[in-house]
């Protein structure tokens, strides 16, 4: 399974970061073969506005089939979950840790969102 996590910085030793939309990074992790890549998130950080919706095209644009951050927002949430994206919720720690809680099948998964809209 490709992955992406929401990471402070660029490597597994990471802390995850508990934003989805305004990541600095997304850590992308292929829980069968080990493989790690980063992608940079910074065109999001400061988006006026539609930051969730940016970064769920990107990570869709990746491949991934599944999501793990802290909280993720209803337009973001609608838009991973129209590209068959999973999201997982409440990560924590380094995003090594969170792999790993994943794996274990410690992680929840989403049925909505977690967050306000920011926009109304």
């Amino acid at each position: 399974m490709r992955v992406a996590v929401t990471a402070q910085g660029p490597e597994l030793d990471s802390q995850v970061d508990g934003r989805f939309g305004r990541t600095k990074h997304f850590v992308i992790v292929d829980t069968d073969t080990d493989q790690v890549d980063a992608v940079d998130n910074a065109a999001n950080l400061n988006a006026a506005q539609g930051a969730g919706i940016q970064a769920a095209q990107k990570v869709a644009g990746l491949g991934v089939t599944a999501v793990i951050t802290g909280n993720v927002g209803p337009k973001a949430f609608a838009a991973l979950r129209a590209g068959g994206i999973s999201v997982f919720i409440g990560a924590g720690g380094s995003v090594r840790e969170t792999i790993d809680q994943l794996k274990a099948g410690r992680l929840k998964q989403a049925e909505k969102p977690t967050a306000e809209s920011h926009w109304v």
